[in-house]
């Protein structure tokens, strides 16, 4: 598999939704931000399942693309960073997500359902 934004972002969205992910956003970043071409929000139910859901993307990133990706937070797993360069994924426990709102802080960047 060629390593493309689209690519990455294809196996980003197939893995969170493997592994039963909440709430999946996408937020187009493309020209708006030099940060990335796209943010991805999502939600586990547990620490646990955030911790685990972050480590398995890490895992099929490397695994499909060679690609090691910066991680924050997989240790407490109440909020999860993974950039990959392209697509920055934020995985959130529930309550974690509600109190940062991360996503109402970029809709007028332009916000897409997954």
């Amino acid at each position: 598999m060629p390593l493309s934004s689209a690519a990455v972002l294809e196996l980003v969205l197939s893995s969170l939704d493997d592994d039963k992910a909440e709430d999946v956003v996408q937020i187009d970043l493309k020209g708006k931000s030099a940060m990335a071409d796209t943010m991805v929000v999502a939600s586990g139910r547990s620490t646990r399942q955030v911790a685990a859901m972050a480590q398995k993307l890490m895992d099929r990133l490397k695994e499909t693309f060679r690609l090691t990706a910066r991680v924050e937070g997989k240790d407490t797993g109440d909020w999860v960073l993974i950039d990959t360069g392209d697509v920055v994924v934020h995985i959130f426990r529930p309550e974690v997500r509600e109190f940062y709102q991360l996503e109402k802080m970029w809709q007028d960047i332009g916000r897409s359902g997954a």
